[in-house]
């Protein structure tokens, strides 16, 4: 259904049945912004698909701590550097709750990490961090199953024999069957149809939290959900993943050994027998599911879509492939390649570096909301706002990087070529919500993206001009494409 008449359904609708704007009271120095219309507030100002160019436009004028109204909602909205790491990290406790989003709230019911509010977060992500942890993130044991998983992706664009082909599947199952090691202790093979249903379920899940129609639910639920649209197959995808995590987790409790805890559903059950209050209040089935759901959906996208963009970057500009290649050869050679040597390898880590900044995929945090009244830049802003952290006004932050629009690796390297770091490079976001899988994700980077040259060299197909526009999605994601793998040596 075309969005405009969705939005004009909407506003009919809820014209017809309430009256939202009776009474409500100006709140004195609430941060500036555009003049809301009755009823759809700025909605008709918005790119519903890419609404963080809207905030980056509108940061323009009003400065980097402004205001918009989704329907009747007022949102506090965030932009650059300064602004977003002042209030993540200087303020981390006042900006740590996450809006309560409708969509999500639907099936999430606030449970889970991603997701999740108040004392149920603080438990969730304490008991996320310490048993990613346990269960190797940054340690020997889940570099040597990053590598052998590395060695199985090889193998499997090598069968391509050089010939184009789609690498979502691929690249999505190499990275997938990590965050399935740590929560399930399972490997999947490439095209076991478990495997490819659920990364499908992630993609499609992905594609439909970035349409028009779910900022509309966001903004109007109980009109919305009453409409036809993909809305409803966000809500049937997830049903059928949380039905698999649902069905695999009882399968352990069958098998669990209190003394040998396999994986991260173990380390839940094990804490779900404990006799304490704590243990019935969070550590119960639903808040399982809900945990298990946002850590395979964010363990596997947002690395697999960095890589997939990596690999494109490298075709659109093949003599950074070249030094890539270069140094790999010289400090890697042939052997495995090891977290050890990143460090050896300043080049190669500014590149990644450079890929996450410019791949954005993250151009809007999930939204948070404040725990508390905050009087924050000079404005004043109520307990339980719903606020937007801008990243890509972070990673493309003209005072923090020299050419932010260009791919230039050279943002994370001095005049001798040593690796630097930089204040505005947030792809995790900061502060209490950044994301859980950081280490893990940094490693599996690092891994597959040196194994990947190490091996082949990526070009276009003969012919095709790399793309490097995104694609409309709730993450930023690559056009779909085809790569060429060239083996090496």
């Amino acid at each position: 259904m075309d969005p405009v008449s969705v939005l004009l359904s909407v506003v009919v609708c809820i014209f017809l049945f309430k009256v939202f704007y009776g009474g409500k009271r100006t709140l004195e120095n609430f941060p500036p912004g555009p003049k809301p219309l009755p009823l759809i507030g700025n909605l008709h100002m918005m790119n519903m698909k890419k609404p963080h160019l809207t905030f980056m436009e509108l940061a323009e004028k009003y400065g980097s701590v402004f205001s918009v109204h989704l329907g009747t909602e007022k949102v506090v909205v965030l932009c650059g550097t300064d602004t977003v790491r002042d209030a993540l990290i200087n303020h981390a406790e006042e900006f740590s709750e996450r809006a309560k989003m409708p969509i999500f709230e639907d099936f999430s019911k606030g449970l889970g990490v991603v997701f999740g509010h108040g004392e149920n977060w603080k438990v969730m992500r304490r008991f996320t961090l310490s048993t990613l942890r346990d269960f190797g993130m940054g340690k020997k044991t889940i570099e040597e199953r990053i590598s052998e998983e590395s060695d199985c992706l090889v193998e499997t664009i090598k069968s391509y024999e050089g010939k184009p082909f789609d690498n979502t599947l691929i690249m999505n199952a190499a990275v997938a069957n990590i965050i399935v090691h740590i929560l399930l202790n399972h490997r999947f093979d490439y095209q076991d149809p478990t495997l490819l249903k659920l990364i499908n379920i992630v993609i499609d899940n992905i594609k439909i939290g970035g349409s028009p129609i779910v900022m509309l639910y966001n903004t109007y639920p109980s009109v919305v959900r009453w409409i036809p649209g993909s809305h409803k197959t966000l809500g049937e995808n997830t049903a059928q993943l949380y039905k698999f995590l649902e069905e695999t987790f009882t399968q352990h409790r069958e098998q669990l050994d209190v003394n040998d805890q396999r994986d991260l559903i173990d380390a839940f059950l094990v804490k779900q027998q404990e006799e304490k209050p704590s243990s019935a209040k969070f550590f119960h089935n639903e808040n399982l599911v809900a945990l298990l759901a946002n850590l395979f959906v964010a363990g596997m996208e947002t690395s697999s879509t960095t890589l997939r963009w990596g690999l494109l970057l490298m075709m659109k500009y093949p003599d950074i492939q070249k030094k890539v290649q270069d140094e790999i050869d010289r400090v890697i050679g042939s052997v495995e390649p090891r977290l050890e040597h990143r460090k050896l390898m300043p080049y190669t880590d500014a590149v990644i570096h450079e890929i996450q900044r410019f791949a954005n995929i993250a151009p809007i945090s999930l939204p948070h909301a404040t725990t508390t009244d905050v009087t924050f830049r000079g404005y004043f802003i109520p307990k339980d706002t719903q606020v937007m952290i801008v990243l890509t006004s972070v990673l493309r932050d003209k005072d923090y990087f020299k050419k932010p629009e260009d791919f230039y690796p050279e943002h994370f390297l001095n005049s001798k070529g040593n690796f630097v770091k930089n204040e505005a490079f947030l792809p995790f976001s900061a502060g209490r919500r950044i994301c859980a899988g950081e280490t893990l994700a940094k490693m599996e980077l690092f891994l597959f993206f040196t194994k990947l040259l190490q091996n082949f060299t990526f070009q276009p197909p003969p012919g095709v001009e790399v793309d490097l526009t995104c694609a409309d999605a709730m993450t930023s994601k690559p056009q779909e494409h085809q790569i060429c793998a060239l083996p090496r040596g």
